[in-house]
């Protein structure tokens, strides 16, 4: 499929308040209620204009006792509203619900969208964003679970043995408190052990980013996965994901030096907490804004300014709806992740951690034991939890897509539907 931005400009729709059929004047659509000789003249000539959720008069009678349908005004026939072009009717043997679109109506006059994958291919509910993610777990779970366990094994086991490794240095340290120099190789390093167990974080966290986004976007086409193909797709990404992630980090650390630095250096304590408090409100704003770019950079091929600046370009108009939705599913995979890890937390508490009486006393001690038992909660949350946030990122990044750039038709033709919107011009080339 064509992965370039311009995959299909967006339709047009009626303006607010507009029928489909009101391309003739007001007045001029049959003759005016109270008016039966059909000369303009009457009580309703100049009356007030219908709203497009009303019937125009002239035309409908109001429903009859007990709900009967309703039926023409004596003096002409009712016309028939044609069904979207396009679409089909969903309705055979009768007319389409009256309605200007997408907008207008109640819910059930909308013609079904077409659904060849985990979503249908219209613009997309909450639940159904979430459902999405969920059912591309499910269906495609060999894949997504594979890259996700692997993911979850290798970064909770360095981060298993740089924790192990602080846990020894720290209870086994002997160095003087009064020398400097012992606790500066001591404070190196425990530094230089957690940024390894950081960088292979990194690594772990890009590569599964890049390979779930290639999954997410085949099980929207309804396209199987294999973790061959998608390497294969995702590999030639990894470089420029790698720089945006970075960079996305490092305007998160200026934007917070900026806010905490100047209290800091003027000594002024409640300075740098307010700046804290507004670099914290900044930063959510800037991750909200540039949440889309990852998707943006993989499936469209992008740089990093680009991508960046298409995320921004998706977002805006939508920064309260993406931000909803995303702090729902932070909420949600939160949620999970600690009903999943608390068990494993308490067992390994109560097992090698001295028992309960430890606990309550204060004297459990934390060894390998109860690292290795935390960690493996930690993978099984981990396992289950992050290709449930990479989904939700991806369709979050498809959804604003059909609702800005009528996505949904390159996805139909992508996904081997024919005359999905209407018959493509003719004569066009390119």
């Amino acid at each position: 499929m064509n992965d370039s931005p311009g995959w299909a400009s967006p339709g047009s729709s009626p303006a607010d308040g507009e029928r489909p059929d009101a391309a003739a004047p007001a007045g001029q659509d049959g003759p005016p209620a109270g008016a039966p000789d059909g000369t303009g003249s009457g009580p309703a000539a100049s009356g007030p204009r219908w709203s497009k959720e009303q019937p125009p008069p002239g035309r409908w009678s109001a429903p009859g006792p007990g709900g009967a349908a309703p039926g023409p005004v004596p003096g002409g026939p009712a016309p028939q509203p044609q069904a979207p072009q396009g679409w089909g009717n969903p309705y055979p043997g009768g007319p389409a619900p009256q309605g200007g679109g997408w907008g207008t109506g109640p819910a059930w006059g909308r013609p079904p969208a077409a659904k060849p994958g985990v979503i249908p291919l219209r613009p997309l509910a909450v639940g159904e964003i979430l459902d999405g993610a969920v059912t591309t777990m499910r269906e495609h779970w060999r894949t997504v679970l594979g890259i996700a366990l692997a993911f979850a094994v290798v970064t909770q086991l360095a981060i298993t043995l740089v924790q192990g490794f602080l846990f020894e240095t720290t209870t086994t340290s002997t160095a003087d408190p009064e020398d400097l120099g012992a606790i500066a190789d001591d404070i190196g390093a425990n530094l230089a052990a957690s940024g390894i167990a950081q960088v292979i974080t990194l690594i772990g966290t890009i590569i599964a980013t890049a390979t779930l986004t290639m999954v997410v976007s085949r099980a929207v086409l309804g396209q199987s996965s294999e973790i061959g193909p998608v390497w294969r797709e995702a590999r030639p990404q990894l470089l420029k994901l790698t720089g945006l992630t970075l960079l996305l980090a490092l305007m998160g650390v200026a934007v917070l030096a900026v806010g905490i630095v100047p209290g800091v250096l003027a000594s002024n304590v409640p300075l740098a907490v307010a700046g804290g408090i507004i670099a914290f409100f900044v930063m959510v704003w800037l991750w909200v804004r540039y949440s889309l770019a990852s998707p943006a950079l993989m499936l469209e091929k992008q740089t990093v300014v680009k991508a960046l600046g298409r995320s921004a370009k998706l977002v805006r108009g939508s920064w309260w709806r993406v931000f909803g939705i995303s702090l729902l599913v932070q909420v949600l995979t939160s949620i999970v992740a600690g009903i999943i890890i608390l068990p494993f937390t308490l067992v390994a508490m109560a097992v090698t951690g001295g028992g309960m009486d430890g606990i309550v006393n204060g004297t459990a001690g934390f060894g390998w034991g109860f690292l290795i038992i935390s960690a493996i909660g930690a993978v099984i949350a981990l396992t289950i939890t992050m290709p449930i946030n990479a989904g939700v990122t991806v369709l979050l990044y498809i959804d604003q897509r059909i609702r800005r750039e009528a996505l949904d038709l390159e996805l139909a033709r992508a996904a081997g539907l024919r005359d999905y919107g209407g018959p493509a011009p003719s004569g066009t080339g390119g």
